[in-house]
């Protein structure tokens, strides 16, 4: 088990799916389980393109 920061919350996820994961590594995270690890690039990327489709949800409401 491993504790991650996603987005302003903590939450307590499995790394059993992943192996040689160290403290600071970014993971794809998926109904509590760590899938892979991605690089820093990848993973602030994929948190801009989350942020735009919230900010469009938003832009409809």
């Amino acid at each position: 088990m491993a504790l991650v920061f996603i987005d302003g919350a903590n939450l307590e996820i499995s790394i059993a799916l992943l192996d040689e994961l160290d403290v600071g590594d970014f993971v794809l995270v998926h109904v509590g389980y760590a899938l892979a690890k991605i690089d820093p690039a990848e993973a602030k990327r994929t948190l801009e393109l989350l942020q735009e489709l919230g900010a469009a949800k938003e832009c409809r409401s």
